[in-house]
């Protein structure tokens, strides 16, 4: 059973897995009453954030995450980080934000139940 320490390894999966539309890796990552608050604080449940990866109307290029550090209470985890995004190709907008993601242990699985992101801005 992972733990708290993988967590780092397991976001930066779920980043990858996003970028680059791995549908069914994304899905096992999010749990199914996932929400994601957006920067423009728009809330998504997991359904309407994966449909919005799978059709590009969310279409990342790059995600890099910074430093992930990670706070464990029992089978409730969290991480946080800051993160350097790209859309719509290598020349397209970027974004600077920081991000919180509460992750669960769900049958000897951890899966992000709720992710934050808050656009840094110079």
């Amino acid at each position: 059973m992972p733990d708290a320490d993988d967590l780092a390894a397991i976001e930066r999966d779920r980043l990858r897995a996003l970028v680059e539309r791995d549908m069914d890796r994304a899905a096992e990552l999010h749990a199914d009453d996932f929400e994601l608050i957006t920067p423009s604080g728009r809330r998504l449940s997991k359904a309407e954030y994966l449909a919005a990866v799978r059709t590009r109307d969310i279409d990342y290029w790059s995600w890099e995450a910074g430093e992930i550090e990670l706070r464990e209470h029992g089978d409730v985890a969290a991480v946080r980080y800051p993160a350097e995004m790209t859309f719509r190709g290598p020349d397209g907008p970027r974004l600077h934000t920081m991000h919180t993601d509460l992750y669960e242990r769900r049958d000897g699985r951890w899966q992000v139940v709720w992710s934050q992101a808050t656009e840094i801005r110079d």
